[in-house]
């Protein structure tokens, strides 16, 4: 079959072929996958292949004749949206494309939204349309909408048969509805049962909901995988190079942007070869594309089998060994290969094209003023300007009489009356600005020419209504840059100004101070008898300063000389056929662009007669500009496309319309590709009206160039110009191809007529140098006349690129020695020298090497059924930057009355057809509620704010999808693990490398002599009775209430009594036995080291339990009873108050209440002592067990034995210098690791006072824990994070008044914030940045490092009391940036600060006395060079003996807690903390002289995720979304079946929740490669937070999996 083919098929087809019979061969895919993979390949090039029906390729085929103008019969415009983009043939085309996507199922589970965001979008009650329609097209994508004048028209009359295309979109509804929701039975998962589920959970529904969003989105993970496979496959053939050479040499290329061919061969080591350098990883299995020797796909079975031999002998059996000196991660991003099929231009090199000769006409007066003062003074009642008011009625004639007089009086007055005699306000060569609104055209072209006259230049902007405007701040830039002073205008926009309570005009944002100057009659002085202006004949001076907007906002100031401007009223007069006293009905702005041109220049020049129909005026009745064409036999209008939309959608068959006056249509906007779908409607209408077919001509302009081209007014009855029906796909690759087979995706353009008169034009190619394009190429236009701009205003680099342009011909020759213009228009010249415009520089998105013109994008958008769902046609398409590629984001305005589920049809619907059509995909889409987007002057869209707001999250939409995983395709390749090397080896690269093996170790307990006189003692209860005899009234704890003042203290003695009645208590009530369990059920305070104690004098082994909290006993109840029954506590001690709380209602609910053991209440004890304390028989027996819920929820408890718990608090009194007149402040849990040992122990065994703050007391009094460290002048203080962020947050703004209250925190030596984590840099730092004002060292702050298996591992105080003397046993916490990118590969590279991808990373301290710690790999156990990265092992005399657990698991035991290296040192046993780090040796010195080897913890083995073959750790990416926006408060990542979730604290209205999703979307792309599979907004407070302040993630994803988390918005990625 595959060798007698009908069609021949494409080479990529062939290979993917060829791929999947390799993959059958190999038993990689079953028969069944490999004919439907194969029928799905191939079922495009058969006419009738399997599974198609025949009549269905037939009709694909049916050629679409767009010209065919009975089509334009068959259906009017819908009146919803814009009909410049209106275009049925399009619209059918959607439809078409929509129906390919039929098969596709939809699986993409809706968004689920809270109620409250919901009604949100609608609140916003349908606006009738007066605010918002028309646009200026001064954005590129700018959806200019149409409308209806009322509402009225709403239902598009579209009277007549119906049409084909719309009985097709009636199927297609029903295909795509049938798509959406699933047609089997079998599927058990659809769109609408995934909204369903997640808001059926929400009111207490069924529990399977859970279940089923998982099904949802285990369907969507299956989709995207199916993308990801076919993207992959597709890239794959794209970067193939064909390179001759035998089998051995794979034809990767190297894809770092510049590696040459050269580069990219890359050896492997062949069977025979000698050794080559191996760059990349060899790829296994069929991933690679199959080529014969010289590089040709192969197709068929039996060269498939050899080629399987060819790659075997390709691979290496085994690859080769991984050197241990070459970092090969490096993780490239895919560079876009060319498609070796794309179409390229074949053509002849074009030439230049030169217009007509500018037949200079003897009356053609010298300049634009000697016009005026001709016609002025010779006919000065002959009309000028005709304005109406908003009911359509003439307000205003102004003659030509009237215009002179008024000019010269401004004239006069600029010059004469503003400022002094000796310094006039403004000289001639001065910018003024023109202020004027649209609807007062005479004071416009009074104040224009007065400057003319005067010879000051204008500049025409925009009246700023609001002092922050859209675009306004730029425009008072562009004034600054151009020195205005002065701004013209007119009475009435004067008095509509803004103004102070004073009566002054403030200065609006950006502005220069101007002085605002009116310039009607009755505001300016009558000139003297003798003065008159000074009429020169046009010259090289600046005549006006047209502005324009750029794609990215800025505004710029288009210069135009007077001689330049005769020149191009002479051109226009001469190509348009303007004769004297003729009349022109004007409906554009007459500020800028085409408008001013030819209703206020070239009109003048000519005596003829505007009549100007305002903005406001054409909202009332779109049909006004048509009633005045016939009212006054107009000969010329001047319009763009939307106004012959309107006049299509208010057109209910006046009887008395008659157009035959009409010789010429200007359509300004010609240059847009859409026009010609409204030029043909319009025809098609008021053809029977007298409209000729040959007037409609439309015009490419363009600031830069003015006009480029205008379409000639024919003479009768002669051929219709002609139309190019091209190709989208070409189009995208820059080439010109007449319509291929595939008719959906098509562009239709109409000429824009030819060169203007004394002009030459050339296509020159889009990029690098301007060389000439071929014919049959796409590019810039470029024009070379004197009637053209001169340069932007003040910007000489930017003027150079445009203006001043040296085409180039293929040999390098420039074609002309004049300077080109370049015009920002897309296009091409076609036969007959017409020009064609295709679109606009600005609105050009080149996505992944192709271009995409954001026009034809919105028209794609506006052509989707419903189309009334776009709230009058407002889309706007722009691209962004995400990980160095653009993607396409379209924003559309909503109807206020479209529901959610509309809306997400309508959004996956957009995406198919651009998908279809364009062959693109859309990153983002955005619906917004109507009237919300920024607006131009004129009512359009203001794209470049629209997509500043994107981009800084402000735009608040009220729908978004995202789709990355379709269009993000140039992620690095997912690593492919390998086979690991042997831990030998390993060994003997780093002794190659000449790299120390990573180990270290805090100093040796046996060396070290000190007067410890607890050693002697190998019981802490043994300590505790020798203090309370040698020192009985010495105080060992003070705990300190939220008042800051002492709530009780304990001394040796009392300590002493007291343990020994609780041991009373236990034998008596408890009846206990040595070695039985007592669970301490106590808030932190002093009651709870009383217990401890007494549990060790009767023998007992005591485990610290949390009490559940009051206000959520639901939830922490369970714990304490959970912790309880793990730890077999025959009998649980606590204060009166709990005990009450254990057995109340509420807990009975939470628990079940009969089920806990014995409780006994401490309060009040028995008044005697025991017979005699317990002496325990061996040191190595339990001391007691330390519980504890790890940050992935697990519950661990810990043993540790008497010997251990000596050791431990003997290291810690060494390694911090305790001893009895010491004084330590402790803002800690109690109640496991280092926090309870601090607590609990420490004092006992080394004497010192510790000053104890309960964390909770801080929630009342933030400045508790530093006004007590402050007030006993402590020196030494233990904290956790979350103590330090309460501080941060809580105090941040009262530094100065704990100042003047006299807190001082300068003898603070050490404030260690004891964690088990990577240190929390950025809060360390804001924390010591923030207390340096009152008196903390910033080397006082650090971390300690602790896990399960050794509660402390390093704690670094520094000495900072004894600097002078050298005497520091601690030198500096040192930071170092790690590449984040290495890391992921578990590698570690240091770079410099501030280098992309850094990530600080500060030592864990110093590593305490009697601990030693090696890196090993957690996977081979072997040990690990220096530097690198892998789990830290501990051996020490502290560590736990092991878990306790019910079940008592051996395996997890002897694996975490007796492990072995693998190799090298086999003997000694070490603990594994399950944290992946590594070890520096640093320049510094300790006190002992030796080299200080650094620790650095980068994050908890159990908490990373496997993404993509690397490893991620959350925090990094929770760090990077923080910091995206300023409402995100905090964040918090897992996984979940291999897709990434995202949470997210809102701190923010709801409306700002689904800002969120594309910006975190974008930084994850940007910093970690990876694609965001779910969004979650939540409330402040939902992600869990232990005591320790670390996130529970693995709660939150069960929360998330059992829709318990009640979120704002939950987005999923497609």
């Amino acid at each position: 079959m595959a060798d007698r083919e009908p069609v021949p098929l494409p080479a990529e087809v062939r290979a993917k072929l060829a791929e999947l019979e390799l993959e059958l061969s190999e038993g990689d895919i079953t028969q069944k996958g490999y004919e439907k993979k194969r029928s799905k390949l191939i079922g495009a090039y058969f006419p009738q292949a399997p599974g198609m029906d025949p009549s269905m390729g037939q009709e694909r085929r049916a050629p679409v004749t767009p010209s065919s103008s009975s089509r334009y019969h068959r259906r009017r415009s819908s009146g919803s949206r814009d009909e410049r983009y209106r275009s049925d043939v399009h619209t059918e085309a959607v439809q078409a494309a929509l129906a390919k996507h039929k098969e596709r199922k939809m699986a993409v589970p809706m968004p689920s939204k809270r109620r409250s965001l919901v009604v949100q979008s609608s609140m916003d009650a349908y606006t009738p349309p007066d605010t918002s329609s028309g646009s200026e097209g001064e954005g590129q994508g700018n959806g200019e909408e149409g409308e209806g004048g009322d509402g009225e028209e709403e239902d598009g009359g579209g009277g007549g048969g119906t049409s084909s295309s719309r009985e097709g979109s009636i199927s297609m509804e029903h295909w795509i509805n049938r798509a959406m929701h699933g047609t089997s039975s079998t599927t058990t998962t659809t769109s609408s049962t995934a909204s369903s589920s997640s808001s059926s959970t929400r009111s207490g529904g069924s529990g399977a909901a859970g279940g089923r969003l998982a099904d949802v989105l285990a369907q969507h993970v299956h989709i995207s995988a199916r993308h990801h496979l076919r993207h992959h496959h597709h890239r794959h053939h794209h970067k193939t190079e064909n390179h001759s050479a035998p089998p051995d040499v794979t034809g990767y290329t190297n894809n770092s942007a510049n590696s040459t061919a050269a580069d990219g061969i890359q050896v492997e080591r062949a069977p025979g070869g000698g050794p080559a350098v191996q760059r990349q990883a060899p790829k296994y299995g069929n991933a690679e594309l199959m080529e014969t020797g010289d590089g040709v796909p192969v197709s068929s079975r039996v060269s498939a089998k050899i080629q399987q031999l060819v790659n075997t002998l390709k691979r290496p059996k085994r690859p080769p060994l991984r050197e241990f000196f070459v970092d090969d991660f490096e993780e490239l991003l895919e560079v876009q290969q060319p498609d070796p099929n794309q179409p390229k231009a074949e053509g002849a090199p074009m030439v230049v094209m030169r217009g007509e000769q500018l037949g200079v006409v003897t009356n053609w007066p010298p300049s634009l003023e000697a016009a005026l003062q001709r016609w002025g003074t010779i006919s000065p009642k002959a009309p000028c300007l005709t304005t109406m008011d908003t009911n359509g009625k003439p307000l205003y004639v102004l003659t030509y009489g009237k215009l002179w007089s008024r000019s010269v009086k401004v004239a006069y007055n600029l010059l004469h009356k503003l400022g002094t005699k000796q310094e006039p306000l403004v000289r001639p060569g001065d910018r003024v600005a023109l202020v004027f609104p649209n609807n007062d055209p005479a004071a416009f072209m009074s104040a224009f020419y007065g400057c003319l006259l005067a010879e000051v230049v204008p500049v025409p902007i925009e009246v700023p209504l609001t002092r922050k405007d859209a675009g306004s701040q730029q425009i008072g830039f562009l004034l600054g840059s151009c020195g205005v002073t002065v701004a013209l205008t007119s009475d009435a926009c004067h008095k509509g100004l803004p103004k102070s309570p004073t009566g002054e005009i403030p200065q609006f944002k950006g502005w220069p101070k101007v002085l605002w100057f009116v310039g009607e009659s009755k505001h300016v002085s009558k000139p003297p008898r003798d003065w008159f202006p000074h009429i020169k004949d046009a010259n090289q001076d600046t005549a006006y300063i047209e502005y324009k907007t750029c794609k990215d906002g800025s505004v710029l100031g288009v210069t135009v000389m007077r001689i330049a401007m005769l020149t191009h009223c002479q051109a226009l007069t001469q190509s348009c056929s303007y004769t004297e006293a003729e009349t022109i009905v004007n409906v554009l702005d007459f500020k800028k662009d085409v408008g001013l041109w030819h209703a206020v220049l070239t009109s003048v020049m000519n005596m003829m007669h505007v009549i100007s129909i305002p903005y406001a005026l054409m909202k009332v009745n779109p049909l006004s500009w048509i009633q005045k064409v016939c009212q006054y036999k107009a000969k010329v209008a001047c319009v763009k496309s939307r106004d012959m939309h309107w006049a299509l959608v208010a057109h209910r068959d006046q009887r008395d319309v008659n157009l035959s006056s009409l010789r010429m249509l200007v359509v300004a906007d010609g240059s847009n590709p859409w026009s010609i779908s409204s030029c043909d409607a319009f025809l098609n209408v008021f053809q029977t009206k007298g409209l000729k077919p040959e007037v409609i001509c439309p015009c490419a302009s363009s600031p830069e160039a003015l006009t480029v081209a205008i379409r000639r007014p024919l003479e009768e009855g002669s051929t219709p110009p002609g139309r190019g029906v091209l190709s989208m796909q070409g189009l995208s690759h820059g080439v010109i191809r007449v319509d291929s087979e595939e008719k959906l995706s098509v562009l239709t353009l109409q000429d824009v007529g030819s060169v203007m008169p004394g002009a030459m034009m050339c296509v020159v190619r889009l990029e690098g140098v301007p060389q000439l394009c071929k014919t049959d190429e796409i590019g810039e236009l470029c024009v070379c006349t004197v009637a053209t701009g001169t340069s932007y205003y003040g910007l000489a680099g930017m003027t150079k690129n445009t203006f001043e342009v040296f085409p180039m011909s293929n040999n390098g020759a420039p074609v002309s020695e004049f300077p080109f213009t370049r015009t920002g228009l897309l296009g091409f010249i076609g036969p007959g020298g017409l020009i064609f415009a295709a679109g606009k520089m600005d609105g050009l998105m080149v996505v992944a090497g192709r271009r995409h013109n954001a026009d034809d994008i919105v028209a794609t958008a506006l052509a989707v059924e419903p189309m009334k769902f776009v709230y009058r046609g407002r889309i706007a398409v722009f691209s962004i930057t995400v990980l160095h590629d653009e993607r396409i984001v379209v924003v559309a305005e909503q109807r206020p009355d479209s529901t959610e589920e509309d809306s997400f049809q309508w959004m996956s619907r957009v995406l198919q057809a651009i998908d279809g059509i364009h062959q693109v995909g859309v990153y983002c889409l955005a619906l917004v509620p109507s009237n919300t987007l920024p607006k131009t002057p004129l009512g359009g869209i203001h794209l470049s704010e629209t997509k500043q707001l994107f981009l800084e999250g402000a735009l608040h939409p009220c729908n978004v999808l995202m789709c990355p995983h379709t269009c993000v395709i140039n992620l690095p390749k997912p690593r492919q693990k390998q086979p690991e090397i042997g831990p030998a080896s390993v060994m003997v690269g780093n002794l190659v490398s000449g790299k120390r093996i990573a180990q270290a170790s805090g100093r040796d307990l046996g060396q070290i002599e000190d007067n410890d006189q607890a050693r002697k003692f190998l019981f802490l209860s043994e300590v505790l009775q020798w203090r309370a005899q040698t020192t009985p009234d010495h105080v060992l704890y003070t705990l300190l209430n939220s008042r800051g003042t002492i709530a009780s203290s304990l001394t040796c003695v009392q300590l002493h009594k007291r343990a020994e009645k609780i041991a009373a208590m236990l034998a008596e009530r408890g009846h206990l036995q040595d070695g039985d369990h007592v669970a301490l059920v106590y808030p932190p305070g002093i009651d709870l080291v009383v217990a401890f104690y007494g549990c060790l004098y009767a023998g007992c082994v005591p485990i610290t339990v949390r009490p559940p909290h009051l206000q959520n006993i639901s939830t922490t109840l369970p714990t304490v009873k959970m912790i309880v029954e793990v730890s077999r506590s025959v009998c649980m001690m606590t204060t009166q108050l709990i005990s009450k709380l254990l057995r109340s209602k509420e807990a009975s609910a939470a628990v079940d209440v009969r089920t806990w053991p014995p409780v006994l209440d401490t309060d009040d004890l028995p008044k005697k002592k025991p017979p005699l304390l317990y002496k325990p028989s061996n040191p190595d027996t339990l001391a007691y067990l330390d519980f504890s819920v790890s940050t992935t929820g697990m519950l661990a408890g810990v043993k540790m034995s008497h010997t251990a718990t000596s050791a431990f608090c003997r290291s810690i009194k060494l390694q911090c210098e305790l001893y009895p007149s010491r004084e330590v402040a402790i803002c800690l849990d109690p109640y496991c690791g280092l926090g309870f040992v601090l607590w609990c122990l420490c004092s006992v065994y080394s004497g010192h006072q510790s000053i104890l703050i309960p964390p909770s007391e801080l929630e009342v009094n933030p400045a508790l824990w530093l006004s007590a460290v402050s007030q006993y002048k402590v020196r030494d203080t233990f904290c956790s994070y979350s103590v330090m962020e309460l501080c941060t947050k809580g105090l941040g703004l009262q530094t100065d008044s704990l100042k003047s209250r006299g807190l001082d925190l300068s003898r603070v030596r050490t404030c260690v914030v004891v964690a088990e984590e990577r240190p929390r840099i950025a809060l360390t730092q804001s924390f010591s940045k923030l207390f340096k004002d009152l008196g903390l060292h910033p080397r006082a702050v650090s971390t300690s490092f602790g896990c399960r298996v050794n509660l402390a591992i390093c704690l670094q105080p520094h000495r900072l009391g004894k600097l002078a003397d050298q005497g520091t046993s601690g030198p500096d916490p040192t930071t170092v940036f790690v590449d984040m990118r290495a890391l992921r590969h578990d590698r570690v590279r240091l770079v410099e600060r501030g280098s992309p991808h850094s990530l600080p990373l500060m030592e864990s301290g110093k590593i305490l006395p009697g601990v030693r710690i090696i890196i090993a790999n957690p996977e081979t156990k072997g040990p690990m060079g220096e530097s690198h990265l892998g789990e830290i092992w501990v051996h020490s005399g502290h560590n736990a003996s092991g878990y306790f657990t019910v079940y008592g698991d051996e395996a997890l035991q002897s694996d975490h807690f007796n492990s072995r290296l693998s190799f090298g040192d086999t003997q000694t046993i070490w603990a594994r903390t399950g944290y992946l780090g590594f070890l520096r040796r640093t320049e510094l010195t300790d006190a002992s002289g030796e080299r200080h080897d650094a620790l650095y913890v980068v994050g908890a083995l159990e908490e990373a995720m496997e993404l993509r073959g690397m490893r991620y750790h959350p925090i990094d990416i929770e760090t990077s979304v923080i910091r995206t926006h300023k409402s995100i408060t905090e964040c918090a990542v897992f996984t979940w079946t291999n897709l990434l979730v995202v949470v997210v604290e809102l701190d923010g209205s709801e409306q700002e929740a689904l800002d969120l999703v594309p910006l975190v979307t974008n930084v994850v792309l940007e910093e970690h490669y990876l694609i965001v599979g779910v969004v979650v907004v939540v409330d402040i407070g939902v992600i869990p937070i232990n005591s320790r302040g670390e996130k529970q993630r693995m709660h939150l994803r069960d929360g998330f999996l059992a829709d318990q988390l009640d979120p704002i918005y939950v987005a999923y990625n497609m």
